[in-house]
């Protein structure tokens, strides 16, 4: 009996023990609960956590769910912490998967979300509509299109396939994928659609450019009673801007005016870009001086306004008034620089633009490449080119092309082909930049050798490929072969010949001494002949020293082009050769009466690294004067051991142009 009483004592209290560690482990619950509700920096949750493995709560899925969920959703959180606590746990759950699923989604890393979706049905836990719109998103950022059909085959199989969030998921990934007939068949199956619905097929269309569908949707949307919001308006305002189209841009302006829509910054971004894209310079002024709350997308579309108008002073006024600048902003400066033929400003930008520690991005040096191309800068794109190696260990296609132009260019050619020939994938562009390359040094042979092996390789040529492969046949003196290939490019690859190929043809002939042909050629041309062809021709028979030829083209070049200095220029030379100096004279006179002024050629020569460019009579460098005295006194030792006097041609009084 007492026995038994003891044992019911010690049960009782075992009881009690137990009751007490339950009601504890219950109130430590709703504690670990509402921190995590309050919880707002990855240091709070740090310290969540190591009071939930404290307390033995390893186990309770539910807490450790929220915990995940912070972690991989919260703007404060942080999913690799979040993927170990998933990792360490004895058991994983749906909401942990769609917790993890949702954050990787909108990471830089959105394939584990496609991922952990398929680790999620290996595990036996079958997707809900909290799981799909998330993994369809990361598939649309990773243009996963067989992956999406996946996904759409298993919501139908699930029977979610109708959830209008899994829908407007589906509609997003198509579009991203490019297959918009897809997207446009689930917007048609869908019984309830939500603006969120229109915005996605109405974006897919933009996207696209496809204007009819875009703005007949907006009707049918307006007809049932939706009003479009500010994303319709930028979807439809960037395919105005991606068409040129004024029309329905300035359609969509007056929408926003009549009905009063309150709209905010980025669709008057969005009018403000359409207005520059479209050439309309002072809609565009307008709008940016209506703006009350201007951002650097503002500024940057104004840049890009006054760039397309080569209004180059006032772009580069509303730049340097821009408190915050961005890598985007830099570019269109540099760009609009580019455009207007000003290399050296935009190479001085991008200095700039480093020094104040602005990342180029690739926009920004496919600008500057060609920048170095023109004004020959090697040594700038050597470091650019050196910048390009140390930050990317795979340049794009875009960048490689640029680079192999650049060294071609700057008098690198071996450059250009080491760069092509470890290009790991290359298109039309590369091998028309390399042939283009071998054409500008003369090397004839190896041009006409890479077109045969980029045929063998599969590659279609172009109408650029031509240009470049007869200019290469034309610089060599490889009449026969330029000829047969000028001919089979449009009896065997069916290009129209345009007025390039006939001047690289023209030149090629008159290289050759071919000038009667050349002349046959220039009459069946479909189209008038322009100075290149002329000045060809007329570049030919000074070479060859035909005058009679030279004085008739002369007579089409003043039709044409009356105030080129470089025609008259090519005929005194012509008469210059053939001793004809009154005729030389008269030449002179012509260009006298005419008010034609010669264009003074510039020179440029690379010391140390730093390019200097002048003209004849050049004093605008500092070193001038030291030059100009260097040369005075070589011309004082030249005249003192009579050098002049045993070159009788030299010392000749003939007139020069």
């Amino acid at each position: 009996m007492l026995f038994s009483f003891k044992y019911l004592t010690v049960a009782s209290r075992l009881n009690h023990t137990l009751s007490s560690f339950h009601q504890f482990k219950s109130q430590t619950h709703e504690t670990l609960h509402a921190l995590l509700h309050k919880c707002s920096s990855m240091k709070e949750i740090k310290q969540i956590h190591a009071q939930i493995i404290l307390n033995g709560l390893v186990n309770e899925t539910f807490t450790l769910g929220k915990l995940i969920s912070f972690c991989a959703v919260s703007d404060a959180g942080n999913i690799d912490y979040g993927q170990l606590v998933f990792n360490q746990s004895p058991e994983s759950n749906k909401f942990m998967y769609n917790s993890l699923i949702r954050g990787y989604s909108s990471s830089n890393d959105p394939i584990k979300s496609i991922l952990l979706y398929r680790q999620m049905i290996d595990c036996g836990l079958s997707p809900n509509e909290f799981t799909l719109p998330f993994v369809l998103k990361a598939c649309a950022s990773k243009f996963a299109f067989w992956v999406s059909l996946l996904v759409h085959g298993h919501a139908e199989k699930l029977g979610i396939g109708s959830h209008v969030c899994v829908q407007n998921g589906l509609i997003h990934a198509y579009v991203a994928c490019g297959f918009i007939q897809y997207a446009r068949d689930v917007f048609d199956d869908m019984s309830d659609r939500t603006l969120v619905s229109w915005n996605s097929i109405i974006g897919g269309y933009a996207k696209m450019g496809r204007r009819k569908e875009s703005f007949l949707l907006l009707n049918e949307m307006r007809e049932i009673g939706m009003e479009p919001d500010e994303f319709t308006l930028v979807h439809l305002l960037s395919l105005c801007s991606q068409n040129r189209d004024i029309v329905l841009g300035k359609f969509v302006h007056l929408y926003i005016e009549i009905t009063g829509m309150e709209i905010d910054l980025i669709v008057r971004n969005a009018l403000l870009d359409m207005y520059a894209k479209c050439g309309q310079l002072q809609s565009a002024e307008r709008v940016f001086e209506r703006m009350l709350d201007k951002n650097v997308v503002s500024w940057t579309s104004m840049v890009s306004a006054y760039a397309k108008n080569g209004l180059v002073e006032f772009a580069r006024r509303i730049f340097d008034q821009m408190t915050v600048k961005n890598v985007i902003s830099w570019n269109s400066m540099i760009s609009c620089y580019v455009q207007g033929g000003q290399w050296r400003e935009a190479l001085d930008l991008f200095h700039e633009m480093n020094n104040l520690g602005v990342k180029p991005d690739e926009a920004t040096l496919l600008s500057v490449l060609p920048a170095c191309s023109q004004l020959g800068d090697l040594a700038m794109g050597k470091k650019i080119h050196d910048y390009i190696h140390s930050t990317c260990s795979t340049p794009s296609v875009n960048l490689c092309n640029s680079i192999i132009d650049m060294y071609a260019k700057c008098g690198g050619l071996k450059f250009s082909m080491d760069i092509f020939n470890r290009m790991p994938n290359k298109n039309l562009v590369s091998w028309n930049s390399i042939i283009g390359a071998l054409a500008l040094h003369g090397c004839g042979p190896e041009a006409v050798e890479l077109f045969e092996k980029m045929q063998a390789e599969g590659v279609c040529p172009d109408e650029i490929t031509f240009t470049g492969l007869l200019s290469a046949c034309s610089h060599s003196g490889l009449v026969d072969i330029g000829r047969h290939y000028f001919y089979k490019m449009s009896s065997v690859y069916g290009i129209q010949y345009e007025i390039e190929h006939y001047a690289c043809m023209v030149d090629l002939l008159g290289r050759g001494g071919q000038l009667h042909e050349a002349i046959r050629l220039i009459r069946g041309m479909p189209m008038k002949p322009d100075i290149v062809i002329w000045g060809a021709l007329l570049g030919a028979c000074k070479t060859h020293g035909n005058v009679k030829i030279g004085k008739q083209i002369l007579k089409q070049l003043l039709e044409s082009e009356p105030h080129s200095s470089g025609v008259y220029v090519l005929l005194s030379n012509l008469y210059s050769d053939a001793g004809r100096w009154e005729d030389m004279k008269n030449i002179r006179k012509l260009m006298n009466d005419h008010e034609i002024i010669k264009c003074r050629a510039i020179s440029s020569v690379e010391i140390e690294g730093c390019v200097y460019e002048f003209m004849v009579d050049d004093k605008r460098l500092e070193v001038s004067c030291n030059v100009y005295s260097i040369l005075d006194q070589l011309t004082d030792h030249m005249k003192s051991i009579a050098y002049f006097c045993n070159i009788p041609s030299l010392c000749s009084e003939s007139p020069e142009v």
